[in-house]
């Protein structure tokens, strides 16, 4: 009977299945925080390069979003499932059942994003015209979406390739893939949209020349370090029947995980229209506070990225109760943080939102935004910390409840039964930290309820 390949020494030093808990995720999240910083800094920085064009590229770019939203939402989807897949592989030890579930997740994606890629490029100008893009703007968008559509296979791509690098359980060189090509893209954006020595200005086109640019470079790093660094690719082709396989396996993970990503937006989305109902000014404040929410929230979305690696390799290597105690002590990190965040901007908010508006009106309505909501922020990591665990044991579905929880039963209707009773933008901003709050302790009891009704497979 053949023997399993032992680990190499690099892998055991990243085996996750052994050692401290608390260890083991601070040297995973420690590192995304600057990915993470790094990846949302190029959507700002874009936006402004843009919006000096003027009023039409400006509102161009904003057409995009939901479409760029989606894609990314796929991406998310496809890492989450590749990246469980793999952590629960690795997890059993078993060196050549993960470099193949690894060449399978890569493969498929492949597939994936070529063929979204080309109906994507075909579909530009019916798709933006249905979405409401007509005249000069809808011009724009076709030059620049061409360019865009081009790119997605070099954003994909390294997006799953980093999510099995960090199944591994090193987060340190996908965090520096995507710092580096977010400098580059920051870099480089303004020579190709104002011009810059022999390179003509190319306007809302030298974005997407940009991205594209930055995107490769990652594409090239990533793909290195999965083949050469950690040697995770198998030029072997496998079996039909056991590819088949291992992409359902992939595909079961990616389509739950795709649509709870998807959730949050769409919960943004309704509750900016509820808003909406207080005026201009309320919209215009909505906008920043959860900007900046999301800034501060980034060593949440740090510790959701690492839950993953640490619960699928745990996992797979039956040890329930390490997956259990990297839950406990990544709320408790939530909790604590959205206490410290609280008492920071009670104090400091009012210096924030002239930051990002001259508006005197606007500025009041961050203030008492960032005064009210950072408090109970610990509900929203929880729910994002629970389903990135849920995804990489396999139970996808599980992770889109929690998502649903938070959004369906307490962030939407209680925004919305707030705006109903009072006349005032302040009780909606109440209304939605004792959504948080609530999802805090629904998530988390449902979460660890669920758990323990479980087996490791």
């Amino acid at each position: 009977m053949p023997t399993r390949p032992e680990l190499t020494p690099n892998e055991d030093k990243r085996d996750l299945t052994s050692g401290s808990v608390f260890a083991n995720l601070m040297r995973l999240a420690m590192p995304m925080v600057i990915g993470i910083f790094a990846i949302m800094s190029i959507s700002l920085a874009d936006t402004y390069y843009v919006g000096q064009l003027g009023t039409d590229p400006l509102a161009a770019l904003s057409f995009t979003f939901p479409v760029s939203l989606t894609i990314a939402s796929l991406a998310i989807g496809l890492s989450a499932g590749a990246g469980s897949v793999v952590s629960r592989a690795i997890g059993t030890k078993d060196r050549a059942k993960t470099c193949r579930r690894s060449t399978d997740s890569v493969i498929l994606s492949i597939i994936i994003v070529l063929l979204i890629s080309v109906v994507g490029y075909l579909t530009i100008r019916p798709l933006f015209t249905l979405l409401g893009a007509s005249g000069d703007v809808l011009e724009i968008i076709e030059r620049y979406m061409r360019i865009w559509y081009m790119s997605m296979p070099f954003l994909i791509i390294p997006m799953v390739a980093n999510a099995l690098i960090r199944a591994a359980g090193d987060s340190f060189w996908p965090s520096m893939t995507m710092s580096i090509a977010a400098i580059i893209n920051i870099g480089i954006t303004p020579a190709f949209v104002f011009g810059f020595w022999i390179i003509p200005a190319m306007d809302v086109e030298g974005a997407a020349i940009g991205t594209l640019i930055a995107r490769i470079v990652s594409f090239v790093m990533a793909l290195w370090l999965l083949i050469f660094k950690e040697k995770l690719i198998s030029f072997v082709m496998p079996p039909l029947q056991e590819f088949i396989h291992s992409c359902i396996d992939v595909i079961k993970i990616a389509i739950p995980a795709a649509l709870g990503n998807a959730v949050n937006p769409v919960g943004v989305a309704v509750v900016t229209a509820i808003i909406a109902t207080f005026g201009n000014e309320a919209v215009a404040a909505f906008g920043p506070a959860t900007r900046i929410e999301a800034m501060v929230s980034i060593p949440m979305f740090a510790l959701s990225a690492a839950i993953g690696p640490m619960a699928g390799q745990n996992w797979g290597a039956g040890h329930k109760d390490r997956v259990i105690e990297s839950l406990k002590q990544s709320f408790a990190f939530c909790v604590v943080w959205s206490l410290i965040l609280a008492a920071i901007l009670y104090f400091t908010s009012a210096l924030i939102s002239p930051l990002f508006v001259d508006d005197v009106g606007v500025q009041e309505k961050i203030s008492r935004y960032l005064v009210f909501v950072p408090i109970s922020l610990s509900g929203y990591g929880i729910t994002i910390i629970a389903a990135g665990c849920f995804n990489a044991i396999g139970r996808p579905l599980t992770g889109l409840s929690n998502y649903l929880l938070r959004t369906l039963a307490f962030y939407i209707p209680l925004s919305w039964i707030a705006s109903l009773m009072f006349d005032s933008i302040d009780a909606v901003f109440i209304a939605i930290a004792i959504a948080n709050g609530l999802a805090a302790v629904g998530v988390a009891s449902y979460t660890f309820w669920r758990l323990k009704k479980l087996s490791p497979t």
